[in-house]
């Protein structure tokens, strides 16, 4: 049987894969409430629109069968999936937790610490764009933090 895989994204921004076994056992999940999000537990799911997955199995088993190759795959369950994927925010939102949050000084203090005149120190805050830029040009590396990752900004 042949399913067709969806990309899924729940109201708090939330992406995620959903496995059917047809487009209307989609939409009959969605319509009666079954679908939610594995990290936040939100019965609001939309389908995000997503490349189409071509079946081009029977290429590599033609390819593997003339050469006498053979590879063992294996594919989490759908369950699995979710459950990493919750276990890596979840992760990533306690590595978060742990820095100081500096606020609008975050640019002039990662300066400090690049140029070595504090200490360094996991730390998170806001810059402008402009900020960012300068210190990108300075060889100084910031990430932003999606706003979904950061506790602080959900609530």
């Amino acid at each position: 049987m042949s399913l067709k895989v969806f990309d899924l994204q729940c109201d708090q921004s939330h992406v995620f894969e959903g496995w059917f076994s047809s487009t209307d056992s989609y939409e009959s999940q969605q319509v009666s409430g079954l679908l939610s999000c594995p990290v936040c537990n939100s019965h609001q799911i939309s389908k995000k629109l997503s490349a189409p997955r071509l079946n081009v199995s029977h290429i590599k088993e033609s390819a593997g069968a003339s050469a006498g190759a053979s590879d063992a795959v294996a594919a989490p369950s759908a369950g699995q999936v979710a459950q990493l994927q919750a276990q890596m925010l979840q992760h990533i939102r306690q590595m978060i937790r742990n820095t100081e949050d500096v606020g609008v000084r975050f640019a002039q203090e990662v300066r400090s610490m690049h140029d070595g005149e504090t200490q360094e120190r996991a730390i998170r805050g806001v810059a402008t764009q402009q900020e960012r830029e300068e210190l990108a040009r300075d060889g100084i590396d910031v990430m932003p933090i999606p706003d979904f990752l950061d506790d602080e900004r959900l609530q």
